[in-house]
This record gives structure tokens, sequence and C-alpha cells, in this order.
């Protein structure tokens, strides 16, 4: 027998029970369904068993890390669905390219194909697949005979990610007949997965799913073209440079390719701001150039090389923040919690952005403010501009899309660009790097550079950070004149090096201990590159440090 405590409370249970059905015991105490349980701290899929006393706690759909669990497991569940109407070469040409919205876009490679009949079927099939509650097994293969096993299933993607694994085990996820790789923890059966849909989608098909925020719901899919494109071009960037998978990239950084690589990838971006900034000087009228972002999607850095080009067209850019323009902190609004909401539009004083852009627009001479963080107010230092032909502002903040914030300003004056890091390399085939963790690293190191701030403390703001973005930003995204996307396909391996000591530092026991963990364990898949060979004008500047923008 072994005791498990479990909310202060302890009981006594058969040694090799599964965490499963305990934990189906205490289901009826929480809301969402339970995914993961935390046996003395540290996480356990519901599929192991119990080897010895401990202390209990659960993860739901809920949670983020429950959710992402989710996301794994109806990922296989598709794939195991795709494979048992079309064969394992069609699941393993699947690639599950990126995120739109609550969907995840997933396309055939090499000229496989599935029209919507074969779509319906695979819907169908994954149904019967739930329904049946198969068992999703997990088993540790020596390294050696993991690389075997895929290679006869066609994933040659994983064969190239494996041969640069350390560990001489691999787990690898089995259901049914059919086996996977998946980067973090899976539910441990089919019956799990009951909220889903299947949709088609342009070339591909959309594996739509519930939210994190309602975990037993299915939002209504929203399309947006816009972003859908940006991701597509991104996609046609890393064909161009033969970087699909970390297996490739790997293979670039060992066969020397690396310097001319972020050459060309850097030249990839420069060709986008150009086009970008051609598009505003055709335009007649436009005064007021609107950048907005999620955090660390390169905003700043954007905002100086577009201005560059817009100089190649006899334009004059004038820069201006809108963070300029917050309220004096002792005015700021104060979210749920009683906390100041510096992310909302209300703490910015959007009516005095709009008198002083109003009067630049009339050819009037105007003092624009300073926002001083340290004292939190709001300062006037005799920066006065005034708005001639040519000059043009050039205006970057969150809010910088949303209509409240210029309201009084012509739209046919107004260009607007929506800027964030688009993640399209994958881990595999099956396993996407999510936007938000190149962000969350890109944040995480900037921030420990230029303002001491440790990994915890940004890991531990995430979360209302990105609350702000799907409230403030992502909203109007779709409203933007251009999209521009500042990934760039080789930056995880040069924010490794700067990282992994960051998180390192975290410490077992503390609330951010299991995000810092799997971000270590992500950023074991990459080799490390030096920064030494990134231009100087690179967007990847903004967050290691050494940019000429600075």
């Amino acid at each position: 027998m072994v005791k498990i405590r479990i909310n202060g409370e302890e009981k006594l249970y058969e040694e090799g029970i599964k965490y499963e059905i305990i934990a189906r015991e205490y289901q009826h105490l929480y809301k969402d369904t339970i995914a993961l349980v935390f046996a003395d701290g540290k996480i356990r899929e519901l599929m192991k068993r119990v080897d010895r006393d401990c202390e209990l706690s659960f993860s739901t759909y809920g949670d983020s890390i429950g959710h992402k669990t989710y996301v794994r497991s109806a990922i296989m569940l598709l794939m195991k669905a795709i494979k048992d109407v079309a064969g394992f070469e069609t699941a393993a040409a699947t690639k599950v390219e990126f995120a739109i919205g609550a969907g995840y876009y997933c396309q055939l490679k090499d000229n496989f194909s599935l029209d919507d009949k074969q779509i319906e079927k695979v819907r169908s099939r994954m149904k019967e697949l739930v329904e049946a509650d198969i068992p999703i097994t997990k088993k540790a293969y020596p390294a050696a005979d993991a690389v075997a096993l895929f290679e006869k299933c066609g994933m040659i993607d994983k064969v190239k990610l494996f041969r640069y694994r350390r560990s001489s085990n691999i787990n690898v996820y089995c259901l049914g007949d059919y086996y996977d790789y998946y980067y973090g923890y899976m539910l441990p059966s089919t019956g799990y997965i009951k909220c889903f849909d299947l949709l088609k989608y342009e070339d591909g098909m959309i594996l739509l799913l519930p939210e994190q925020s309602e975990p037993d719901k299915l939002p209504v899919f929203e399309p947006r073209q816009k972003l859908f494109q940006a991701l597509l071009q991104t996609g046609k960037w890393g064909e161009q440079i033969g970087i699909d998978t970390v297996g490739d990239l790997n293979d670039q950084i060992c066969e020397g390719n690396i310097a001319d690589m972020i050459l060309v990838q850097e030249a990839l971006q420069e060709r986008r701001i150009g086009e970008i900034a051609r598009d505003i000087a055709r335009r007649e009228g436009i005064k007021f150039v609107m950048i907005a972002g999620p955090s660390s999607s390169g905003k700043t850095t954007f905002s100086h090389r577009l201005s560059i080009q817009l100089r190649t067209y006899g334009l004059k850019p004038h820069p201006i923040g809108l963070d300029n323009y917050y309220l004096n902190h002792d005015k700021t609004p104060l979210d749920e919690d009683g906390n100041p909401d510096f992310e909302c539009i209300e703490a910015l004083d959007v009516e005095q952005f709009n008198k002083d852009m109003g009067k630049l627009l009339s050819g009037e001479s105007v003092e624009l403010p300073t926002f001083n963080f340290k004292t939190g107010r709001r300062e006037y230092n005799g920066k006065i501009t005034k708005l001639g032909k040519d000059d043009i502002l050039v205006i970057e903040g969150i809010h910088g899309l949303n209509e409240k914030m210029s309201y009084s300003l012509p739209a046919e004056c107004k260009y607007k660009i929506y800027i964030s890091a688009l993640t399209c390399l994958n881990v595999d085939e099956h396993n996407r790097i999510p936007t938000t963790d190149s962000r969350l690293l890109r944040r995480m190191v900037r921030d420990a550079r230029t303002r001491g701030a440790t990994a915890q403390k940004t890991i531990e703001m995430w979360p209302s950070v990105r609350r702000g973005e799907e409230k403030y930003i992502f909203p109007f995204q779709e409203q933007a004149d251009a999209m521009f996307n500042s990934a760039l396909i080789y930056e995880l391996a040069v924010l490794k090096q700067y990282a992994e000591p960051l998180l390192f530092s975290i410490k077992k026991g503390e609330p951010e201990y299991h995000e810092a963990k799997r971000l270590l364990k992500f950023l074991e898949y990459f080799l490390g590159v030096s920064s030494e060979n990134l231009p100087n004008n690179s967007l990847c500047r903004e967050f290691v440090g050494g940019s000429c923008f600075e």
C-alpha cells in the first residue's frame, strides 16, 4: 500500500494504481477535466502508476500545462485517423504548420492531398477513436531503436531530430498501431479528447480545438486571412533556405552554413520591409504609420528599419512611442485584481494624443511628451515637432491598430502595420513551436539584459501580458494594411545561450519551475549559434544586444 496526501488528507491506495483512477475520484471537485497530476511537485501523466508515498495535486484543461496536453493529444488523434483513412505515408507527410486563433493549420507535403470527402472520413474516424476510448501509451526506446522505428514509418524529420539528442532513450507514444513522438505530456486515452472539429481550409485543413479559457466549448473559427498569408509567406522563406524543422536547422549549423543562412534570412526580411515602405510611399496623403504588435515582437527595431526605407523614397520619418502618452501612474486604471492595468487603452491619454496629432496634421507646431518610467509621470522637455510636406510620423504601441486610439484622424492619412514573431519553424512535422514560446524567450533575454529582471519574474508576468494581447491587440490584427513577421528562422539557436542560464536560476518548488523546465527541455533540441554573425541592425539584436539602434 502507498500513502497519498490530497488536499491535506491522507488515503491508502494499492501500490501500482494508475494516477488516472485517483484523478477520477477527485474529478467532481474540479470544473474542468483533470489532465495531469503533480506528485510531490513533479508532473506525471495519468497513464503512469503510483510507486511510492507522495502528495498529489491536479492540473486541468483550464491550466496552461493541461491545455497544451489536450492540444498535443488531439494532434496525435488526428494523425492516427489520417493513417487509418489514407495510410502511414500520408500521416508522415502531414505537417502541423501554425495556429490561426483556436485552429491549427495542417497541410500535406510532397504532393499529397485530402479532398472534402477524405477530410470528412478523417473527422468521422477521429470521433470513432474517441468513442472507442483507446489507450495512449508511452514507452522509452533506446535511441537507435526509436530511429529505426521512425525510419520504418517514413518520419524522416524525427530521424533528423534525434540525431542531435544526447539522451540514450527516447519516449515514444503509441495509439493502437500508430507510433509518434511528442514534445510534452499526453492524455491517457482518446476518450479524453471530446471537443474538436476538422475543417477544410485553403490547401489544407484546420484542427479546431477549445481555448484554455473555455476548455469544454468549441469556438467559432475565424479565418484571419491576412495572418494566414503572412504565415504562408514565412513558410515559403523556410523552403527557400531549406529549413523546415529543427533537424534541418541543426544540419545547416553542422555543415558550417549558418553565416550565409543568417544573411539570407535577414535579406528576406529587409526586402519585406522595403515592400511595405514602397506601399506607404505610393499612397498619397499618408502621415501616420501606426505599428502595433504583441510583446517582444520587435516593434522598436522594425520601426527604425522601416524609417530608413521610407527615407529612400524621400520621406522624413519621425518616430513616436504611444508609451509617451501614458497617464501619470497615479491615474492608471486598476485591473480586476486591484493592480495597475498598463495594458488597457484607458491607461493612455487618448484625448491628448488625438489633439496633438490633429494639430500636426493641420500644420501646427506641437511639443510632444516623453514619459519618465522612473517617476511614473509624463514630461515635456521641449521636443517641438511640425509636419512638412515630406514628413511622416511612425507611431509604435500596442494600441496602434485600435481605431479608438486615433479616432479623430482621417482614415486616408493612416497606414496600419501589424508585427509579430510568427514562428513557422517546427520541432518536427507534428510538433509545432508556439509563437508565444519564441516571444517569451525574447522578452526573458531582453529584460534580463536591459531591466535586470529575472527569468522567474518574466514567466510570472507572462500570463498577464498574454491576456492583454488577447484583449487589446489580436482582435485588431486583420485591420492592418500590412503584416510583418519578425520571426527569424535561426533565432532560437542564438537565444539558447542567453536563456538557459536564466532558466536554470529558477529553483525547484518555485511556481515558475515547471515552465522553466519545459523551456529548458525545448531548447535542448537546438544546437547553439553565436551572436557574432548577426548584423547590427538585426531584429534579434534588440533582444541579445549590440543593435545599432540602441
